[in-house]
């Protein structure tokens, strides 16, 4: 009887920390597979048949449609370059350039992967609407308040993320440095005391 009461306790234990492990990668992540170029992360395999099982647990978790290997690659920002967690009460700057891609997205989600709600409707740019240097750089303020030029309006919230999709692009699963893709700089620029 007591044989039978311990080992149903280790099962119970093991179970335990088996879906508690399980639920922690889904909701924060691994490190498996991923491609860290500044403040960007990608998950280059995500749209193959090689996508390591917690990154599929993480996508059917969340419902997410990844961005196939021969399509492109998502790059997801939770921080500026000096790992400051982005914040929508403070104005943040993305500059310079993107890898080669022939189209690409900037979007503004939420922590929970929504579009931030404001009252303009603009939830992000594209690489063929926005306002470009002579050299072809840009400049895009992230900011609670209206700013002149390529404004991308947070709604003053506490936290949020921005993704890059770069689409038909040598970016992806080969790559590993920053000059074999040239993120843009992010920067926080000013905050609210």
């Amino acid at each position: 009887m007591r044989l039978l009461f311990i080992t149903s306790i280790a099962l119970l234990i093991a179970t335990g920390v088996g879906i508690g492990a399980t639920w922690m990668t889904t909701t924060r992540g691994t490190e498996f597979g991923t491609l860290t170029i500044g403040a960007w992360t990608a998950r280059p395999k995500t749209g193959t048949a090689d996508v390591d099982p917690y990154a599929r647990a993480t996508i059917t978790r969340n419902g997410e449609l990844p961005i196939g290997t021969g399509d492109g690659v998502a790059f997801t920002a939770t921080a500026d370059d000096k790992k400051k967690p982005l914040d929508g009460r403070c104005d943040i700057l993305v500059s310079g350039v993107t890898p080669p891609a022939r189209f690409w997205t900037l979007t503004l989600y939420d922590r929970k992967g929504h579009l931030v709600a404001n009252t303009l409707q603009r939830y992000g740019f594209t690489s063929q609407e926005l306002v470009r240097g002579a050299d072809g750089s840009f400049e895009i303020r992230v900011a609670a308040r209206s700013r002149s030029g390529n404004w991308l309006p947070t709604g003053g919230i506490e936290r949020y993320a921005l993704m890059l999709r770069l689409y038909d692009t040598p970016v992806g699963v080969a790559t590993r440095t920053q000059r074999d893709a040239p993120m843009p700089a992010i920067t926080t620029v000013g905050c609210p005391s």
